[in-house]
């Protein structure tokens, strides 16, 4: 985990990387959550009592400690898992939205969670590219739509310099013909006095 947190939403998109927080309430609902998953299965209920007795605390331990989210001017980078490590990058273009979800028993953990959609993404897919418990999910969601709409308008804009350094290339151009036109004219005269 890292100490740094999300830069607020008027902040540059150029001041990035920048690393997420997660809220460490996210332990204890990730161990109700499986908790609760086990006890609606009648094959769950003996695999929830040992659960809730420790293996639960400690799987959530450890998956908060894995957990990492980093966005940089160009792509939003992610890891989260224990057994299974998902590590995804996605490029900033690719990203189409990110849902902010907030409900009823997240609020009681002061949590939320962030869906990315992306393009070409397939349905199941989409339970790997969300996010729970970032510590000002809202900024950096904001965040992350500003960098990639910088990013976007940077590629849509043509560059002045390139446009300046074609101009003057094509005025060199044109020097070098009306040179190349002159010396023409010139030749059939000294081939005429020979």
């Amino acid at each position: 985990m890292s100490s740094t947190q999300a830069v607020p939403a008027s902040a540059n998109p150029a001041d990035v990387p920048v690393r997420a927080v997660f809220n460490t309430l996210i332990r204890p609902y990730l161990v109700c959550y499986v908790g609760f998953l086990l006890l609606i299965t009648v094959v769950g209920i003996p695999l929830a009592v040992i659960w809730f007795c420790g293996v639960g605390q400690w799987w959530a331990r450890h998956y908060y400690d894995k957990l990492d989210c980093e966005l940089d001017s160009r792509t939003l980078r992610f890891r989260k898992g224990i057994l299974f490590q998902v590590e995804k990058t996605i490029p900033l273009e690719n990203i189409q939205d990110v849902t902010f979800i907030e409900g009823p028993i997240l609020r009681q953990f002061n949590l939320s969670l962030l869906r990315f959609e992306t393009a070409g993404q397939s349905t199941n897919a989409n339970g790997e590219m969300q996010l729970i418990g970032i510590i000002g999910a809202h900024q950096f969601r904001t965040q992350i739509l500003a960098t990639r709409d910088a990013l976007r308008r940077s590629r849509d804009q043509p560059k002045a310099t390139t446009a300046d350094e074609q101009l003057i290339l094509l005025r060199q151009i044109a020097a070098n013909l009306d040179r190349l036109v002159q010396h023409l004219d010139r030749k059939p005269e000294t081939e005429t006095l020979s």
